[in-house]
């Protein structure tokens, strides 16, 4: 599979859909499985491994307190032969961060391996 930088921003979007539904098997569905994965949430500390992201995922979309979350701003850039990044703004309680979301090829679709945000002081208007 070539890696395709339109590719990696539907891979994004799929990831604040499956957020945006506290949708868990979508979201595990998402995240690599043969890989070390890192995720990074606004005030945690990283979680390395699959057992740690997944178990922080389960407890944020299982949470009835979260929140809708929403992306704008998403801007793909490769990064390797199969990897690309993906850099957007996170709106959340009020709240705007950038975010960092790395997608490598794996069984031939990109899977998330890193999922880093945090609070973003000056952040560009989300679109009208």
């Amino acid at each position: 599979m070539e890696l395709k930088l339109e590719e990696a921003e539907f891979a994004n979007e799929a990831f604040y859909l499956a957020f945006e539904a506290k949708d868990y098997s979508a979201m595990a569905h998402l995240w690599s499985e043969a890989r070390e994965i890192i995720c990074l949430h606004p005030g945690w500390p990283a979680l390395i491994g699959r057992d740690a992201v997944m178990e922080s995922w389960q407890a944020i979309l299982t949470n009835p307190q979260q929140g809708q979350v929403s992306f704008y701003g998403a801007h793909a850039q490769q990064i390797g032969a199969d990897t690309a990044a993906v850099v957007c703004y996170e709106e959340a309680g009020g709240n705007v961060m950038v975010a960092t979301n790395v997608f490598a090829i794996e069984d031939e679709r990109l899977r998330l391996v890193s999922h880093q945000a945090g609070y973003c002081a000056n952040p560009p208007a989300p679109p009208e």
